[in-house]
């Protein structure tokens, strides 16, 4: 593989368009829409003004009918819903926790499902999505890893989460309404922190990302999206030039054979080659922090001179450090740390010079919890012995 091709996993991804049958226009970048149009029969002189009216009934206003868009011919409306069809995911189930965090399970293509996460905050509501059905990282604290990895999710089933979100909170605009910051935004706020890992399926999350960014439709800045990668390091400066969304790492330990252990992919590309491209991540700056995300594990990454060694490791790197205190979830292999002992971590990441914010746990009844996500239908109960052999902690 040469040096520039892009590190991806050969995983199925559902081809939008079945055989005879009508394209699904979630998901398309305005030239694949245009594409599309102009093949389906749009005269090429109308297919741009085409786009922009299709673009905003389905991402401004929330349409799933092309019967709604009013500003189109009848004729003509007749003749996209011969062609193309307006699909998000199917919601399978919604629970509610008693902190207000709910957890959608959806069905995409195929018939494989996957957990979306919204966190309502006084300030913000933050929707945590998807980018792979399971996950090939088996990073051992975490529940989606002890899933197997089946395919990449499309750009559609991606965004679609998006739009099943704002569809359940009803934050659609009535017509008049505004846009962008000016609208409705229970929805302020994307992470790509759901099952998968976002930079083994990069190009699809890219257009994803870039839909849920467009001006004139859901329209979210680039500041309030934040992908979450273990460290997937020849893809890193590539976010920043080609999503330019917020940058979160899945770090978690301070040594390498620690991190190898939490984060197998670290066996790939160790600490030292993570920090040389974050240090090296176009967008770095004060203003543009990059996250490190460090999960508590009580007597495996939670001493003092773990987060002295952390604070030593970033240095130069302008970061913010969120603590995560451990989920568990059924058969989980390790414990969360005392909460005394998190706070004096936090204590010497502060003093150091570093913001160090302990995560409140959030959805943890419904196990909507960081790290907890898995599809219900693969949620085997493996014993605790079983997932520590797989993660190699039995040792």
């Amino acid at each position: 593989m040469s040096a520039s091709a892009p590190i991806t996993q050969d995983v199925l991804t559902i081809p939008r368009k079945l055989p005879d049958g009508p394209t699904n226009i979630v998901g398309l970048t305005r030239d694949q829409l245009r594409a599309a149009l102009i093949a389906a029969g749009t005269p090429e002189k109308q297919a741009k003004m085409r786009v922009n009216q299709i673009w905003q009934w389905v991402y401004h206003w929330g349409a799933r009918s092309f019967d709604e868009m009013t500003n189109l011919a009848k004729g003509y409306r007749a003749q996209l819903a011969e062609q193309f069809v307006i699909e998000v995911p199917e919601v399978v189930s919604r629970h509610v926790s008693a902190d207000g965090t709910r957890k959608y399970l959806v069905r995409i293509a195929g018939g494989h499902e996957v957990e979306v996460v919204y966190i309502p905050e006084t300030d913000r509501g933050t929707l945590c999505i998807s980018s792979q059905v399971g996950c090939t990282l088996t990073c051992s604290f975490c529940h989606t890893g002890t899933q197997k990895l089946v395919r990449n999710l499309t750009a559609g089933e991606i965004v679609g989460q998006v739009m099943v979100a704002r569809d359940d909170l009803g934050e659609w605009p009535e017509p008049g309404e505004g846009t962008g910051e000016n609208g409705p935004r229970l929805l302020s706020n994307i992470v790509l922190m759901g099952m998968g890992e976002p930079l083994y399926n990069f190009d699809n999350v890219r257009d994803a990302m870039k839909i849920a960014m467009d001006p004139e439709g859901i329209s979210l800045s680039r500041r309030r999206i934040t992908l979450s990668t273990s460290g997937v390091v020849p893809e890193i400066a590539r976010t920043a030039e080609e999503i330019g969304c917020m940058l979160a790492i899945s770090f978690h330990a301070t040594e390498d054979q620690t991190r190898d252990k939490l984060v197998p992919i670290n066996k790939r590309w160790p600490i030292a080659d993570l920090l040389d491209a974050l240090r090296a991540y176009p967008k770095l700056s004060n203003s543009e922090r990059i996250t490190f995300e460090y999960v508590m594990l009580k007597d495996v990454n939670d001493t003092d001179e773990d987060a002295r060694r952390l604070v030593k490791l970033i240095k130069g790197i302008p970061a913010k450090i969120n603590l995560i205190p451990f989920n568990e979830w059924p058969g989980a292999p390790y414990e969360r740390s005392d909460w005394d002992r998190i706070e004096k971590f936090a204590d010497i990441i502060y003093k150091a010079g570093y913001a160090s914010p302990i995560r409140t746990p959030r959805g943890e009844d419904i196990m909507a919890a960081c790290g907890q996500l898995k599809s219900a239908t693969e949620r085997a109960r493996k014993s605790r012995a079983q997932i520590a052999a797989e993660a190699g902690l039995s040792e």
